[in-house]
C-alpha cells in the first residue's frame, strides 16, 4: 500500500507545463510540511521540504487558484524514480504524485476578482437573508 497525506504551504508558485504531444498539464512544486519533536522537554518546529507532481485539470487548478505560502492539502503516493545526470551518475528523485490537492486557503488571483477571499478556504458566492432559511 502507498498512500500518503500532507498537510502543507507551497514554498513558491507552482510551475506549469504541458507535456508535448499529449497536451497533458504538469504542475511541480514544493510542499513545506510542519514536523514537531522534542528537544530538552520543550516542543520544536521543523519544516519537510516534500517535492510534489499535479497532473491533468487538477494541476492547472492548483497553479491558477493557490500560490507561494497557501495551505493544501494532498492526498497522493510516494514515487522514486531515477536518470541519469550530464556528468554521467545516476541520480535518484523521490517524489509525491497527487491525487486529490484540496485548497484549504485561496490566492487572490486578478481574474478571480472580489470572489476569493485570500485568507479564508472559501469562495464567496452572495449573501444570504436570513429571513429566506427555512429553520431557525
Amino acid at each position: 500500500m502507498n498512500n500518503v497525506v500532507l498537510i502543507g504551504r507551497w514554498t513558491k508558485d507552482l510551475e506549469l507545463k504541458y507535456i508535448p504531444n499529449t497536451g497533458t498539464a504538469v504542475a511541480t512544486g514544493t510542499l513545506a510540511v510542519d514536523r514537531r519533536y522534542q528537544k530538552d522537554k520543550e516542543k520544536e518546529k521543523e519544516a519537510d521540504f516534500i517535492p510534489v507532481v499535479v497532473f491533468g485539470k487538477t494541476a492547472e487548478s492548483c497553479a491558477n487558484y493557490t500560490a507561494k505560502g497557501k495551505l493544501v492539502g494532498i492526498s497522493g503516493r510516494i514515487q522514486v524514480r531515477n536518470y541519469d545526470a550530464k556528468d554521467g551518475t545516476k541520480r535518484y528523485v523521490t517524489e509525491i504524485i497527487a491525487d486529490e490537492v484540496q485548497f484549504l486557503e485561496w490566492a487572490s488571483k486578478p481574474d478571480m476578482g472580489s470572489a476569493a477571499e485570500s485568507n479564508e478556504g472559501y469562495i464567496r458566492i452572495g449573501e444570504v437573508d436570513d429571513g429566506e432559511i427555512p429553520f431557525n
